[in-house]
């Protein structure tokens, strides 16, 4: 009922993930930094998921163990293992675990390529080409940032049919060592719990997250015709004043705070504010 990417890129780790089945970011994915801030790996459980699995697995991958002694180690004293599915990607390892009383069709591919390592598997697919197309979409987007490598590997296995019952709930957890709000390591933590289209809403949740939480970019000095141009925008939103300190302040009510400069204007930030002030 769920297919999913476990993947790095040797400084990112992170989980997409999408099923026919309710708020499915709650139950599949594990992300994890070791205690001392470094990058440890991620996890998947699922078919019939068992929480312990992803918990233990990312755990023993931060003890040294590779993806496949952690595979082994919770699965082997497990007597419901032929009925479930995990994915388990470290820093230099992956591996992926189908049981054979997974429900048709289910199964997995792992492997690793110049821009990191993956392992993706899924159950109750329409068939073999969901697993295929999302490994093909990985290897072709190398050098893109990992959150965008997964989001294309599910996009491509969505495309593919995905879930033979449908859409419901999809997620993406990327973690990286000093990254995210307040240096949290969380560069990307977003989930779809309920929508008829939910892997392309999650992209839609992707770009959003990129826009309030990515750095200045395309940034144009704030002089002359753009200062009077963005003076005149916020003057019309209620912001007067300078315009840098009248782009501040809006900047902050809208949460475009990390993308502010003392360099100028940046490029989707001005675009924003020509969107919300159309001539």
């Amino acid at each position: 009922m769920t297919f999913s990417i476990v993947a790095t890129d040797g400084t990112a780790a992170g989980v997409a993930v999408a099923s026919k089945f309710l708020a499915v970011g709650a139950v599949v994915p594990e992300a994890r930094l070791g205690t001392d801030g470094r990058l440890v790996g991620a996890a998947a459980t699922q078919a019939t998921a068992k929480w312990s699995y992803k918990v233990d697995a990312v755990r023993l991958l931060g003890e040294g163990h590779d993806a496949s002694f952690a595979v082994d180690q919770v699965t082997a004293p497990d007597p419901e293992r032929e009925h479930r599915q995990l994915g388990v990607v470290g820093v230099d390892s992956q591996a992926t675990y189908t049981g054979v009383r997974c429900l048709d069709w289910a199964g997995g591919r792992a492997g690793a390529d110049a821009g990191g390592r993956y392992a993706i598997q899924g159950n109750i697919l329409v068939g073999e080409q969901v697993v295929a197309d999302m490994e093909r979409a990985w290897l072709d987007t190398v050098g893109m940032p990992l959150e965008r490598r997964l989001i294309a590997a599910l996009l491509a296995g969505d495309a593919a049919g995905g879930d033979s019952r449908g859409r419901e709930s999809a997620a993406l957890v990327v973690i990286a060592p000093g990254e995210g709000y307040d240096d949290s390591g969380v560069r990307v933590d977003l989930r779809v719990d309920e929508h008829p289209d939910a892997p392309r809403e999650l992209a839609r949740l992707l770009d959003l997250n990129h826009l309030y939480f990515g750095s200045p970019e395309d940034v144009e000095p704030l002089v002359g015709a753009l200062a009077d141009e963005v003076a005149s925008r916020l003057s019309r939103l209620g912001y007067d004043g300078s315009p840098s300190h009248a782009l501040s302040t809006w900047a902050g009510v809208e949460n475009y705070e990390m993308r502010l400069t003392d360099e100028g204007i940046d490029a989707r930030v001005l675009q924003a504010l020509r969107d919300a002030t159309p001539s």
